[in-house]
């Protein structure tokens, strides 16, 4: 029997080793909407259980390596037009000197995202990989990556619906890879939906690839867009596809629980943010039903909320960049790290530096990158104090 026990019974089930069902989380969810105090307790307790005294995050440099997209998505601010003044196409050169950079930032990881498939839905994006020498954006990036790992880097890519085979190839230079899979609701890809004009976002195209990734043995980060029309029930049924995911292949290292933040000048650009409470009550909940996952929030969505989030059971701030703005939510800077480590101590918890793929998934990666780490590693699997601050 749990050292704490609760006046809810299912949450004393969960603490006792149970994993809730599907209808218990309902009702676990829908408690907490009214009186979330338990479930942050409970919620509090198997982080310590499973995570011990501290929290993580990934010293990063993020490479926007190409925002054309062919997806429309409703509350979007990423994706620009040929000709707007946020265009990025990164040249190999651009690529080697960020890399430079972020090394003499004592940066760990090299993110590089893009939109998804821009050479399917822009001449512009096919000539530019030609010229690069490159017929598809999933080529290019691996050769990016390549140019992360001679400057001491170790990658980390999102870049959208890959194939199998392109995660293979990819595989070879990334210590893992991420895809949001934002909402398990066929619903919100419905006309009207956040959804309706981005194809890629299909739950059922998203948990594939995800499989594909679990079949692949590659370490994957994924999660929850919250605040963007999704009921209740939409938030358990989807923490539970990823949770089925993850019980079949093991490969999910990560579930960010993200809160939606209105754009001015997109569809959504009126509604309001994700609330605190509700953002608090799901990453909780996301504890509750994984209690041995890790849970992450982004720290510069939600500044000034650290201590109640660590409260709510999160183990990791994801990566943090002290050189390139967060160029999908570039109104929300990242916090300097000292000032995260600062209110780590203030909870009674230490920061440690990760790489972006975290130590329990290190036996998924290429043998020839596991090599490298060890090289700057400590004895846990986490960065050496020395390499990074």
């Amino acid at each position: 029997m749990s050292e704490l026990v609760l006046n809810s019974e299912p949450l004393n089930r969960v603490l006792d080793g149970a994993r809730p069902s599907a209808q218990a989380a309902y009702g676990i969810f829908a408690e907490a909407m009214r009186r979330p105090g338990e479930l942050f307790r409970a919620a509090g307790f198997l982080r310590g259980r499973h995570k011990g005294g501290f929290v993580t995050f990934s010293k990063k440099a993020f490479f926007n390596l190409v925002n054309l997209c062919r997806d429309t998505c409703s509350y979007c601010t990423y994706k620009a037009e040929p000709g707007e003044a946020k265009l990025s196409m990164m040249s190999r050169r651009d690529v080697s000197g960020l890399a430079g950079l972020a090394r003499g930032s004592r940066c760990v990881e090299a993110l590089f995202v893009t939109g998804e498939s821009p050479e399917q839905g822009y001449p512009e994006a096919r000539r530019w990989l030609r010229r690069n020498g490159f017929s598809t954006t999933a080529e290019y990036v691996s050769h990016c990556c390549e140019v992360a790992l001679l400057h001491g880097l170790f990658p980390h890519t999102n870049a959208g619906n890959l194939s199998k085979k392109e995660m293979s190839e990819l595989k070879r230079t990334n210590v893992s890879m991420g895809l949001m899979l934002e909402n398990a609701s066929r619903r919100l890809s419905r006309g009207g939906g956040p959804h309706a004009l981005a194809p890629s976002k299909s739950p059922g195209a998203r948990t594939r690839i995800l499989a594909d990734a679990g079949q692949l043995g590659i370490p994957m980060t994924t999660g929850l867009l919250l605040g963007i029309g999704e009921t209740a029930r939409e938030v358990v049924d989807s923490l539970f596809a990823i949770k089925k995911i993850h019980d079949e292949y093991g490969n999910i290292q990560e579930v960010i629980m993200q809160n939606f933040q209105p754009k001015p000048g997109t569809a959504m650009g009126g509604r309001p943010p994700a609330g605190h409470g509700y953002l608090m009550a799901a990453a909780a909940l996301a504890r509750v039903v994984m209690p041995d996952m890790n849970i992450q929030i982004p720290p510069n969505l939600s500044p000034g909320s650290y201590q109640d989030f660590m409260r709510a059971g999160i183990n990791d701030w994801g990566g943090v960049s002290p050189l390139t703005p967060d160029f999908v939510n570039p109104e929300f800077p990242w916090p300097e790290i000292g000032s995260v480590e600062g209110r780590c101590r203030e909870a009674g918890l230490a920061l440690r530096c990760r790489f972006p793929v975290y130590p329990e998934f290190l036996h998924m990666v290429d043998g020839g990158l596991r090599l490298r780490m060890d090289e700057i590693a400590d004895g846990d699997g986490y960065v050496r104090e020395g390499y990074w601050r």
